[in-house]
């Protein structure tokens, strides 16, 4: 597993203690209590440096006690957001996830340890995102993708490609996948966002791909032992090297001018199971491991414009009947 370690040692102890319980009590991934903790370590350096208690070169985050966060308004994560979109020129997820990470430490400062009288955060809200359709591959583009590959490791880069455009794997939970969680039943165990874990079902061209790849797997001097896909130093791979195949592939297929990326060959996978499948959207949803419905119903989205485009692309589209010319 990829370790994911918050530096607990430089930041306030209400913060190091927010991050063990999601941790141990809420039982949040490893990636969430990190990625919690960059978050709020900004939030709070922001402050801190906006208030002139500390330089930008001298954040000392570990000053922050009780009257600190007593002391943090509405106001102030406003001018934070405000920051990081106009100075850092964060996305409306990026700062939506900060967001998150906010509320929710200062919902377990009043809430679970009651150091707040009120909770200042509670009507924060989230930057309204704008809802755009996924960027995919079609089948043939992804035929294509497939038969792009080549080279030393190609039995390696072939089966990470098939099983992203098969079982819509995210980066994380591809890197992290171990040689056990592939089953006798050809079912393949995946722990996805926050542990939860959940069986996919291979079908034919991931079992013959895996099997193609575990006959030249490295056997000698593997460091990983488990780990299902290896790198050149026979360690795990990792989620660098993993994008650099991607990208390496879809530039020989000629599709590197797309802006496509790993998360885009999972769009791809649920988007091609949809359409040629007839996959009911709860199935899918099981599949790609989503939380709420409403993420996968994207797709039933992506189709309907197509269906659209379609219609509009017919050359007797914008052919209407002449007027009829009198007497």
């Amino acid at each position: 597993m990829i370790n994911y370690k918050p530096d607990y040692e430089a930041l306030p102890q209400l913060v190091t203690d927010y991050l063990m319980y999601i941790d141990v009590i809420k039982n949040r991934s490893q990636k969430t209590v990190f990625e919690y903790s960059l978050n709020l370590k900004e939030f709070i350096s922001f402050i801190l440096i906006d208030r002139n208690i500390c330089t930008k070169e001298n954040v000392d985050l570990r000053i922050c006690d009780e009257n600190f966060f007593k002391s943090v308004t509405l106001n102030d994560a406003y001018k934070f957001l405000s920051y990081c979109k106009n100075d850092k020129e964060n996305s409306a997820s990026t700062r939506a996830r900060k967001v998150v990470a906010i509320r929710q430490f200062f919902k377990y400062l009043a809430d679970n340890r009651q150091i707040l009288r009120e909770n200042p955060m509670k009507n924060l809200d989230t930057p309204k995102q704008q809802k755009t359709l996924p960027k995919y591959l079609t089948l043939e583009q992804s035929i294509d993708l497939l038969n792009s590959v080549d080279g030393k490791n190609k039995e390696r880069d072939y089966a990470i490609l098939t099983l992203f455009l098969n079982c819509g794997l995210r980066l994380s939970e591809l890197v992290e996948l171990n040689y056990t969680d592939i089953r006798s039943d050809n079912s393949m165990r995946i722990f996805g966002k926050g542990s939860k874990e959940r069986v996919v079902y291979l079908n034919n061209a991931c079992i013959e791909a895996i099997k193609a790849y575990m006959e030249v797997r490295p056997k000698d001097g593997v460091i990983d032992k488990e780990a299902l896909f290896l790198s050149n130093r026979r360690k795990r791979i990792s989620s660098k090297t993993v994008q650099h195949i991607v990208y390496e592939f879809l530039d020989k297929s000629g599709l590197s001018d797309r802006g496509l990326s790993v998360h885009k060959l999972r769009h791809t996978a649920a988007t091609l199971m949809y359409q040629y499948g007839n996959a009911d959207v709860l199935v899918l949803k099981d599949i790609l491991g989503h939380e709420n419905l409403s993420t996968t119903e994207i797709y039933t989205h992506l189709v309907d414009e197509q269906k659209k485009d379609a219609i509009e692309s017919n050359p007797l589209a914008n052919i209407s009947k002449k007027n009829e010319k009198n007497g």
